[in-house]
């Protein structure tokens, strides 16, 4: 299980990382293909991580919203 980010992008598009994985960061035109598309790029990059005989890093943190 990984913690992601998601926000509109610029170009009207949908732009979402995993913080915990640096680089792994995707779009799509809506949230739901966003999401999509980052849980693919988390399985590529864990899996490459692995093949590499690299650590797969933690998820060492909790998300909070903070109203102001």
């Amino acid at each position: 299980m990984r913690q992601v980010v998601i926000y509109p992008g610029e170009d009207g598009c949908w732009v979402v990382e995993c913080p915990t994985l640096p680089g792994c960061i995707s779009q799509g035109r809506t949230r739901e293909e966003a999401i999509g598309n980052i849980r693919e790029a988390i399985e590529g990059y864990i899996i490459a991580l692995e093949q590499d005989g690299l650590p797969v890093p933690e998820e060492p943190f909790e998300l909070l919203t903070v109203a102001v």
